[in-house]
């Protein structure tokens, strides 16, 4: 991986912050340091950092029609404090584990097969962090890409982008997978973009803060639609007059919401931009209501946007790019909701497709998937910029991280 150099600019955009890796209109085709020296460097100081050790699940591309070079679905436990990844465990056997999730208590895993038609459950042994399979069973679609666990514990449901719905399938105690139990066909007018919205592709489904409401951005119809799952037949229902539209073009991908509950932020794939939106906890309502570049304005090429993510405090929100290969931080004003872009850092590598905030929200790790590395980050708790560590783990077209706390009593009951 070549060489990348950071800078310490755009310091006026936060009062008193200089973030390190942070990218100005000057320096938006600079390239960061590969820095390798994990177990020296430390965290920067004023910034806390979290010495429990936890296992961290990473997710890869498998496929040759990917152009893919994972292996599959990988498990390491990480030393915070030294800010190392120690490979556990390698399920070398699992077609593009390409999304992954926990149940409601971490006991249990489970991973979408992208391009495929199935999802895979497996209990997690706490001690050790290890999986082992349990089942799998069929989404009832095609090309599955997120998937989420209800409150209740029973029910899983499923994403299936390519043939436009959600699925649902129950969970039974020992963590293994019944049949489908349901599945919803979206509708609606598609959007104007000739190859990526030809029908309606639904991106995600995430819960809000109360577990009342499911949101679930569909990239095909340029709107984030908002659902509500019976918990005791497993049936799931829109709620009408509650869905957010998204410009033409825009293609949403995936939302997350504000510790407060009362805002949420779209990443929009297509036009590489980011909407906020308001969320009535109280009808499932959301309502846009401000629409930021995720891109500097000295970035002339092509470049789309993946993933977003809001820290705990509720101060930052974070959306990484894909072409311009950088993670954008936003200012939360905790009164209105409304961001202000606070800079860009590089991703440290190409196609951060994802990214993960660390248990403690001090840090930040970027699953580049065309350069075969995860690289992490230290969040200053000021100003939201982004100290790089390096590269933590070099491992195939990773594209997803989960993270979980390691130790028999660290797993939530």
């Amino acid at each position: 991986m070549p060489r990348r150099r950071f800078c310490r600019t755009m310091a006026g955009l936060i009062a008193g912050s200089a973030c390190a890796g942070v990218l100005g209109a000057q320096d938006a085709g600079a390239q960061p340091v590969g820095n390798e020296r994990l177990g020296e460097q430390g965290a920067p100081k004023g910034m806390s950092v979290s010495r429990t050790p936890y296992f961290a699940y990473v997710g890869s591309r498998t496929t040759r029609e990917r152009n893919a070079r994972g292996e599959g679905l990988s498990v390491y436990r990480v030393d915070p404090a030294a800010a190392t990844w120690t490979p556990v465990q390698v399920l070398r056997d699992l077609v593009n584990p390409s999304f992954l999730c926990f149940d409601r208590h971490r006991r249990f895993l489970y991973a979408v097969h992208g391009d495929r038609s199935e999802i895979s459950a497996f209990r997690i042994d706490p001690a050790s962090g290890e999986l082992t399979f349990l089942n799998q069973e069929s989404t009832g679609g095609k090309n599955p890409v997120h998937l989420c666990v209800d409150p209740g514990n029973r029910f899983v449901i499923v994403v299936n982008h390519i043939t436009s719905s959600l699925a649902v399938l129950p969970r039974e105690e020992n963590g293994s997978l019944g049949k489908l139990c349901d599945l919803v066909t979206l509708t609606g007018k598609i959007g104007p973009h000739r190859v990526e919205q030809p029908f309606p592709k639904p991106h995600q489904a995430l819960f809000d803060g109360t577990d009342r409401y499911i949101a679930v951005p569909d990239k095909g119809l340029d709107r984030t639609f908002v659902f509500r799952l019976d918990t005791a037949t497993g049936k799931l229902s829109e709620v009408e007059g509650t869905a957010a539209e998204s410009r033409e073009g825009a293609g949403p991908r995936h939302i997350a919401f504000h510790p407060s509950n009362r805002f949420a932020y779209v990443v929009n794939e297509l036009d590489s931009t980011v909407t906020a939106c308001r969320f009535d906890a109280g009808t499932g309502a959301l309502v846009p209501f401000q629409v930021l570049p995720a891109l500097p304005d000295s970035f002339v090429g092509n470049s789309r946007g993946a993933e977003i993510a809001v820290t705990a405090s509720g101060r930052f929100v974070f959306a990484s790019n894909r072409g311009h290969d950088s993670i954008a931080v936003f200012a939360v004003d905790g009164v209105t909701g409304r961001l202000t872009a606070a800079g860009w850092h590089l991703s440290g590598g190409r196609t951060p497709r994802f990214f993960a905030l660390g248990p403690t929200d001090d840090t930040l790790f970027a699953a580049n998937e065309d350069s075969d590395t995860i690289v992490g980050f230290r969040i200053d708790p000021r100003t939201g910029g982004l100290d790089p560590l390096g590269t933590v783990a070099r491992t195939g077209s990773p594209v997803c991280i989960l993270f979980n706390p390691a130790g028999e009593g660290a797993v939530k009951g």
